[in-house]
């Protein structure tokens, strides 16, 4: 079903794009190419990575064969982000065309020769596992892993073949503390053989990029004059190993292999966004939705027969008296709406949960609608930051509108915390981050002059956006509060113990959490193990799912404080709603012990502070859309109230 989906919104925007006029216009990500028989398929090198180490290699950065002139792609900000260096390798491919055995980086049929130096740093690449990923018109190579499973079947035992796709393929592997390395590439490109005229040349597209890495020693390897080669028949022959004290001598080969495919272009991707298993998906979305639903029978039962009775009973004239010594929330409303401590830093968190929440709502909508293929590489991470910069304005203005409610003046200073606080803790983290990457040269540090263009976007975009809507939200009207504030602050009664704060966070965290924690496991994977996810019509789902259980339980959170007399609620039910990140900090460290295979401390290092960046982001957002449900809640049965 959901590569069906999938299909019919590429060729939604496929259709989009030829029915423009010209061919000057197209969708990022979605222009065909179409390659007539013998014409260069040209393949590039992206990067090398590792889900051990979280620090991604240009390509070059081992001793591959490299082309007489070496070209990088130009690059967006989500490439340079992400690690992406994108650039030219000496393969020859033509469409349609065989190569059985091709040697590449070959000087008068002589062998590569490593230095030790260089031997050392490949086996190094190897025993960490990483994976070299290489793209054929746009489309990223993958290694085809068939699994067998046995079944019993009228008591005959019979294997089933399971067809699972790696993104990329092995540098090397390791075997009885050998390593060896992968020095030979047999591509398998799928091609689509377009219907034209009779009159005229067939028109192929590319639709499949696979590989199978192999590793074959000198000795094994037939090399003639021309670059040519013969490979060995059978598995007779030994793996290339590379012993990291010596030098080492080997070939560097390929071959290519075309094989015409069904498949059509606009479904091409199918293979790399189906790795994931559907019907978990369904699993995932069928438990938030018996949650959700759990917790509005609950917020039901509280707002139709407790809330409604409360109110009843204190709107009766006759009996007003009887009705205050009673307790209740209404005994609080002279100081429900009495500002908090550190009015600018709660507005200025509350700016930046909206700016945030604005954010994601656009990038997974438009994500959901197919406009941010995977094929436009870097195109996700790139609308995030620049629509988190324009949505500056809308956290500007909640900001500075709050921030009038809670009696706050110094706007200016109001505004300049909005944009600087969480801005500045995470560019803060990024730039500790970035230099540790910086000294492992790993492709994954952001350089220099995209750090000035972030740092230029910060202060030129988003703070004079910031400053923008706070001042317009600083001159609007504040929220209109319906019960007058008392001069004297009312004597909080001693709270039971399962009003401590701590003690609301698990309780209010655990129910959103458990409504997504499945979906973040398969973000997590794509994040960590270099995995692809494009399933957003399920995540555009949990998110509208996290938002109102966020909602729901922040209401009963909130009613609960106030019947027991507790009016500090605006810290509080802020903190206590964004307690689901407490948990999502609790899976990653379980995701960290038993997931990944990390042992250094730099790539520890990485993945606590990345993922201390993700909780706090996750806090504010969830914190942020808790906090306006219970603020309008409270709004809303303070002015059912008669209140003398």
């Amino acid at each position: 079903m959901a590569a069906a989906m999938q299909m019919w919104r590429l060729r939604f925007l496929l259709l989009l794009c030829l029915t423009c006029k010209g061919s000057t216009f197209y969708v990022p990500g979605v222009a065909p190419i179409n390659f007539h028989q013998n014409d260069p398929v040209e393949i590039k090198a992206v990067k090398l990575t590792s889900s051990r180490t979280q620090l991604p290699y240009e390509y070059y950065s081992l001793p591959f064969c490299q082309p007489s002139k070496i070209t990088y792609k130009a690059e967006n900000l989500g490439e340079v982000l992400r690690g992406d260096r994108i650039v030219n390798t000496p393969f020859q491919v033509l469409m349609n065309s065989e190569k059985k055995c091709e040697v590449l980086c070959s000087q008068s049929n002589k062998p590569v020769t490593l230095t030790v130096e260089q031997s050392r740093l490949v086996a190094e690449r190897i025993t960490e596992e990483y994976y070299v990923h290489l793209i054929a018109d746009n489309l990223p190579v993958a290694t085809r892993l068939e699994l067998y499973s046995s079944n019993r079947d009228n008591d005959d035992k019979k294997k089933e073949k399971d067809v699972q796709f790696e993104h990329g393929y092995r540098l090397g592997f390791t075997d009885v503390n050998k390593i060896y390395l992968h020095n030979h590439l047999s591509f398998i490109l799928y091609y689509h053989r377009e219907d034209m005229e009779e009159d005229q040349e067939h028109t192929y597209r590319v639709v499949r990029f696979e590989v199978i890495p192999q590793s074959i020693r000198l000795e094994d390897l037939k090399t003639d004059e021309k670059s040519s080669c013969t490979l060995p028949e059978g598995a007779n022959s030994l793996p290339q190993e590379i012993d990291p004290t010596k030098e080492n001598q080997l070939y560097f080969t390929y071959s290519v292999h075309w094989e015409e495919s069904d498949i059509k272009w606009a479904s091409r991707w199918d293979t790399y966004l189906t790795m994931s298993d559907v019907q978990i998906h369904w699993f995932s979305i069928i438990n938030s939705v018996v949650v959700v639903f759990f917790l509005s029978g609950i917020l039901s039962m509280i707002i139709i027969r407790t809330l409604r009775k409360d109110i009843a009973n204190y709107n009766k004239e006759d009996d007003i008296e009887d009705t205050m010594e009673e307790s209740g929330w209404k005994l609080v409303h002279g100081d429900v709406f009495r500002p908090p401590q550190y009015p600018m830093i709660l507005s200025s968190l509350l700016g930046s949960g909206i700016q945030l929440f604005c954010m994601i709502l656009i990038v997974i909508f438009v994500a959901m609608l197919g406009m941010l293929s995977p094929s436009s590489r870097g195109a996700l991470m790139t609308t995030a930051c620049f629509l988190f910069m324009f949505m500056g304005v809308f956290g500007g203005f909640s900001a500075g509108r709050l921030y009038r409610t809670l009696k706050g003046h110094r706007w200016k200073k109001g505004a300049f915390c909005t944009a600087t606080l969480y801005p500045g803790v995470v560019f803060g983290i990024c730039f500790v981050l970035n230099c540790f990457i910086w000294g492992k040269h790993s492709s994954g540090a952001v350089p220099f002059p995209t750090m000035v263009a972030l740092l230029c976007m910060w202060f030129g975009i988003s703070l004079p956006l910031v400053y923008l809507g706070y001042y317009f939200g600083f001159r609007k009207q504040p929220y209109d509060n319906p019960v007058r504030t008392n001069q004297i602050p009312r004597q909080i009664p001693e709270q039971r113990w399962y009003m401590n704060r701590f003690v609301g966070i698990l309780m209010a965290g655990i129910l959103p959490f458990g409504a997504m924690f499945i979906e973040l496991f398969f973000i997590f994977s794509a994040i960590w193990e270099n995995q692809f996810y494009y399933l957003f019509g399920f995540l555009f789902l949990v998110f509208i799912i996290l938002v109102v259980s966020c909602s729901q339980i922040s209401i009963v959170m909130v009613y609960f404080q106030l019947c027991a007399e507790d009016y500090r609620w605006w810290w509080r039910n802020f903190l206590v709603s964004g307690g689901s990140a407490f948990y999502v900090l609790v899976y990653a460290i379980f995701y960290f012990v038993n997931k990944l295979d990390i042992v250094e401390f730099i790539p520890s290092l990485l993945y606590f502070g990345y993922t201390t960046l993700m909780v706090l982001s996750f806090w504010l957002l969830t914190g942020t859309i808790g906090f306006y449900a219970a603020y309008m809640f409270v709004r809303k049965i303070y002015a059912a109230v008669k209140i003398d």
